[in-house]
């Protein structure tokens, strides 16, 4: 039976809507022809933050690599859990990248079932891009002057002193758990709505003391502004050669680096990934990253490093630890 016109144009136009359908998911879902937009790096902190200044050093060697612009893009909020969680969301063809750190490994231990998101299911890791080392530092007039003397003074006041952090999940609250547990002490936790408040109100003396990454600190630290007493890493550091490590002042319990990494949605095909963490290593072995790197305390990691097997890798593995870490402390 032959459709009257009524139905054979309703008919007419769903082919034509299917058409440009099935048109448009093929145009995008062309791995071999990645990149042909500009892509997106969600970074999950403020801007002039620790990450997002990280991710700005690498952005642009990697556009030049990929062909395209890169566009960072600030998603702030509970930890970076909210970026996160969008960018699990997306498309995954590859123009919606994250860029998290440390906090991708404690998110489930800190939310737990509230997480809207699994960090190994709902991502694929694309490569590590750096290790950050940390600093435990405090206003320029507080009390002790070395961090024996430091521990000293917090474990006999620490009702009385006040620990700044970048909010929870943030690294200087990573950084700040670990210390006073391994001090087995509670001092009166002081969060902001960002590093930069944070250390704004370090710096004015209204908060005691804060533990953040150098690319945070150095300026602070070799300008005076702040008091220093440790670097957290196994050796000192080049950027900060008189600043002793926390072994080297008997506390080498207190050791930990904030690794950053770059993900994209699960289901992001293989040939995609792959032009990404290329991009990522040409932008990793770039001279000005490297110097810039430098200037602020860190290097980008070994070419080894900056791949998706070594990332997992590391993921999974700290998820482990900080789960047990934060779970003693009570989550």
């Amino acid at each position: 039976m032959t459709p009257g016109p009524r139905k054979a144009a309703a008919y007419l136009g769903a082919l034509a809507g299917l058409s440009l359908t099935l048109a448009a998911c093929s145009s995008g879902a062309d791995p071999a022809a990645y990149p042909e937009d500009d892509v997106e790096i969600v970074v999950p902190f403020a801007a002039g933050g620790p990450t997002d200044t990280v991710t700005r050093m690498i952005a642009e060697p990697m556009a030049q690599e990929l062909g395209v612009q890169i566009v960072v893009q600030n998603v702030e909020g509970a930890g970076g859990t909210v970026a996160a969680g969008q960018v699990a969301a997306e498309d995954p063809d590859g123009y919606t990248v994250l860029m998290h750190h440390i906090g991708m490994s404690t998110a489930p231990a800190l939310y737990g079932d509230a997480l809207a998101y699994d960090p190994v299911a709902d991502f694929r890791t694309v490569g590590l891009v750096t290790e950050v080392p940390m600093t435990i530092i405090a206003r320029s007039d507080f009390e002790p002057d070395t961090l024996e003397d430091f521990v000293t003074y917090v474990q006999e006041h620490e009702s009385e002193v006040t620990m700044a952090t970048a909010g929870e999940g943030a690294a200087s609250d990573l950084c700040g758990r670990l210390l006073t547990s391994a001090l087995g002490v509670e001092v009166t936790v002081v969060p902001y709505d960002g590093t930069g408040p944070a250390m704004e109100d370090l710096v004015g003396k209204q908060v005691d003391f804060m533990c953040d990454q150098t690319t945070n600190t150095t300026t602070q630290i070799t300008e005076g502004t702040v008091k220093a007493y440790a670097v957290t890493t196994p050796e000192r550091i080049d950027a900060l050669p008189d600043l002793p490590t926390t072994a080297e002042a008997g506390q080498p319990d207190i050791a930990v680096s904030v690794w950053h990494g770059l993900y994209v949605p699960a289901e992001t095909p293989d040939e995609v990934v792959e032009k990404l963490t290329a991009a990522l290593q040409t932008a990793l072995a770039d001279q000005s990253v490297i110097d810039q790197m430098a200037g602020l305390g860190t290097t980008p990691v070994e070419h080894d490093r900056a791949t998706p097997e070594a990332h997992t890798e590391l993921l999974t593995e700290q998820i482990a630890t900080w789960s047990d870490v934060i779970g003693t402390q009570g989550g």
